[in-house]
């Protein structure tokens, strides 16, 4: 439990916020209200997010004390702040040309013109996330894994994995079926958003792959490299890690943010049933990290992986149907659950050879 310690201070803090907010705007009713619909977003984000998460904790778990450390601080706050209060007003303020602050009035005084103009961006909102979330986990899916999940399906993907830009490809036909799903009026805007989605994924790739090259060359003349030239490389390589997670905690916070405009509009309400959750998600991946949980359960960042390619193609499919969050998380815990059970399975086989 030592793990989620904050996390009950930061969640009993916010609902007393919560409490207070709703009671200034509509006395004992509106207070109770609030807080039912602070604590059922806060349930929707970690849901939501689980499998994120544990995709997080595959990435984190070969990083040391010091990032960790930062992903657990300056994360939190980009993750609580950034992505789930000060993203949506930015994306309102570039797209509507209106200034910051006309915007947080907007939010505070008017929240239902606010929520109308950004979900009238939610297309774009989608394009950009759902192909960053499905170039994850088709890189996931080509790759030749030493464990298979599907063994039929995950050996022949491998294979087709061995075609250069194979994810790109498969990627880009998926982004102009959802183009094409897309009105008139947003369908240049939706390929824009996808294309900006794949260039950020391969940008992330890019400069890392250039720093691990770095790293590994310095390692291997490690005589002759200074502790300060060495110490410089690692860290460059975990900015880029870092920066890796951030994208992807955006792009799964995206669905997270439109979904709840869809039970309310009240800004203060979401950003702190939202925030409850991204704590207890960051902690949740510390937490498997520490205990080796991915190790022990061999098929959980499979189901992870399933899960999230389960969110990219919801996403995409949302920029011309909508689809309850209920839907979204219950199809995220179904790939979770399945893999837990297959672990077990695996473990049990394991064991009586």
């Amino acid at each position: 439990m030592r793990h989620f310690y904050l996390d009950f201070i930061f969640t009993a803090i916010a609902l007393a916020v919560a409490a207070w907010w709703g009671y200034s705007h509509g006395g004992m009713g509106g207070m109770i209200a609030t807080l039912s619909i602070t604590a059922i977003l806060a349930v929707m984000e970690i849901s939501l997010s689980f499998d994120n998460a544990v995709v997080n904790a595959s990435v984190l778990k070969g990083w040391d004390e010091f990032w960790k450390k930062i992903f657990l601080t300056v994360g939190i706050l980009i993750a609580v702040f950034g992505m789930r209060l000060v993203f949506p007003i930015v994306i309102v303020a570039v797209t509507a040309d209106l200034g910051m602050m006309e915007v947080i009035n907007l939010a505070l005084y008017n929240p239902e013109e606010y929520s109308a103009r950004l979900m009238a961006h939610h297309a774009e909102i989608s394009a950009f996330g759902g192909i960053f979330l499905l170039l994850v986990f088709l890189n996931f899916v080509f790759d030749d894994k030493d464990v298979h999940w599907f063994e039929w399906l995950e050996s022949r993907l491998a294979k087709l994995g061995k075609v250069d830009a194979m994810s790109v490809f498969v990627a880009l036909i998926i982004l102009m079926i959802a183009v094409s799903w897309a009105s008139t009026e947003q369908a240049s805007a939706v390929l824009i958003a996808g294309v900006w989605g794949i260039l950020v994924y391969l940008g992330v790739q890019v400069v890392s792959g250039m720093l691990e090259g770095d790293l590994e060359e310095g390692l291997e003349h490690e005589d002759g490299m200074s502790g300060g030239e060495a110490t410089s490389a690692i860290m460059k390589g975990g900015i880029i890690g870092f920066l890796y997670l951030e994208v992807l905690d955006a792009s799964f916070s995206f669905d997270g943010v439109i979904g709840a405009f869809a039970i309310t509009n009240d800004v203060i309400v979401i950003m702190l049933g939202l925030a409850i959750g991204a704590m207890f998600v960051r902690s949740m991946t510390i937490f498997l990290v520490d205990k080796g949980t991915l190790d022990e359960f061999v098929y959980l960042e499979h189901g992870a992986h399933y899960a999230i390619g389960a969110l990219a193609i919801i996403m995409l499919l949302s920029v011309k149907l909508h689809v309850p969050e209920l839907i979204t998380g219950l199809i995220g815990i179904a790939f979770i659950g399945w893999a837990l059970l297959s672990s077990l399975k695996y473990r049990k086989q394991e064991v009586l050879e």
